[in-house]
């Protein structure tokens, strides 16, 4: 199946049962923060085109869930994928604490081994808040919450940085396409 065939797949099953919206996203989300599933799943084209397909479907912004006719609610699907993030890079943050200089022995720092060092590089620069950056950047995205265990991070440091960004994170990635297709379609009715 080609990213484009999963990508489609997924926005239909998400157009077709709406309830499915949130779990849906939080995988996604979960997905996309842990390191290794990083590499191999490409949520954040599947995220982008729900935050679209929201937009295009109907999106109910009320703060609290409500039922509409064929609109779906924002606010849980945002929550779902903080909470998804937040515990993807938290798994990575706990494998780079428990596997140290290990983990590059292990898929895919292994084989690609520029990774790592290039995380390495990164986190040596920008520390924690290294890891609230980390989230918007793809490549550093996959292997920051690794670095900061392994370099030992403190605890509150990572999880401050980790559920701040995730949130933004979450927001931002489906916001646009939630609230751009809204705004485009009232500015030209």
């Amino acid at each position: 199946m080609t990213l484009v065939e999963f990508t489609n797949a997924t926005l239909e099953l998400v157009k077709s049962n709406q309830a499915w919206a949130a779990p849906i996203v939080f995988a996604l989300a979960f997905g996309e923060s842990v390191a290794f599933l990083s590499l191999v799943l490409p949520a954040t084209v599947i995220l982008v085109g729900l935050g679209g397909l929201l937009g295009g479907v109907g999106v109910n912004f009320a703060p609290f869930y409500t039922t509409g006719p064929g609109a779906i609610n924002f606010w849980p699907i945002v929550l779902a994928g903080w909470i998804g993030s937040v515990l993807g890079y938290g798994i990575s943050y706990w494998l780079g604490k428990y596997y140290k200089d290990e983990i590059g022995s292990m898929w895919p720092f292994s084989r690609y081994p520029e990774m790592l060092q290039a995380g390495k590089t990164y986190f040596d620069k920008y520390g924690a808040l290294g890891v609230f950056m980390g989230h918007f950047f793809g490549p550093v995205r996959a292997v920051i919450p690794v670095v900061a265990g392994m370099y030992e991070l403190k605890p509150w440091q990572f999880w401050t940085a980790n559920i701040s960004s995730s949130l933004l994170w979450a927001f931002g990635i489906m916001g646009p396409g939630a609230f751009g297709i809204k705004w485009l379609s009232a500015l030209f009715h």
